[in-house]
């Protein structure tokens, strides 16, 4: 194990953990993992101080096996822990799809690995001891990018959810309207009478929830690449 380095404190936080609720899904939580447990325990304390939830951990397997609740929030890794090490966790969640926010913490940070974990998308990589503001600044940074991600995945599960309620003629329609194509246009390609088009597309648009085009063309650009297909 690595020796201790413990946060720079420059004033003493606030004492007494706020009352934990566990249902709370709009709290953001931060997860540590430092097999230093000073360090764990010093970062939980700051985190509480400013009434952010933290959980720590000893090792990148000990998070992997634990079911963590799905909560705005980021990792702080620590760089090089026995077994799988911080960098290692980050490409594994990349290659899982997970996109939570990580600043990375090292006491033996080297050139390498930072362009390495700033390239993998890292908020930030700090040197121990770190500075309380410094650290509570790139969590800052974590959150919002995890909050805005949340945000527009929101957004693109609701377009799908409409999506899926549309009729194979009005998916054939929507996608051509999207595509720029003219009343006239659509009803040549699909053989079928430009009343009809304009019926469907009247169609698309309620369900759609949309009430401009332009409104409509930005849901469409939403959709995933599977199904912005012709439908059949």
């Amino acid at each position: 194990m690595h020796q201790a380095a413990l946060l720079t404190r420059e004033s003493p936080p606030r004492t007494g953990k706020p009352d934990y609720d566990p249902t709370a899904e709009s709290r953001t939580l931060v997860l540590i993992v430092d097999d230093d447990a000073a360090v764990r325990s010093s970062i939980e304390e700051l985190m509480l101080s400013v009434g952010i939830d933290a959980i720590g951990f000893g090792s990148t397997r000990e998070l992997l096996e634990t079911e963590i609740p799905d909560r705005p929030g980021c990792l702080i890794l620590d760089v090089r822990m026995p077994g799988s090490s911080g960098l290692d966790l980050q490409q594994h969640l990349a290659a899982t799809g997970n996109s939570k926010p990580i600043v990375f913490l090292t006491g033996y940070g080297d050139i390498p690995m930072t362009v390495q974990a700033m390239k993998a998308g890292a908020i930030d990589f700090l040197t121990k001891p770190v500075r309380d503001q410094s650290l509570l600044d790139a969590v800052t940074a974590g959150i919002e990018r995890d909050l805005a991600h949340r945000a527009s995945a929101g957004m693109i599960k609701q377009q799908e959810d409409r999506y899926a309620t549309l009729t194979p003629r009005e998916r054939q329609v929507f996608r051509r309207v999207a595509l720029g194509r003219l009343n006239k246009q659509i009803a040549f390609d699909l053989g079928i009478s430009e009343v009809t088009v304009k019926l469907h597309r009247s169609s698309v648009m309620r369900k759609m929830e949309m009430q401009t085009v332009g409104e409509l063309i930005r849901a469409w650009d939403m959709l995933p690449p599977e199904l912005q297909q012709e439908p059949t």
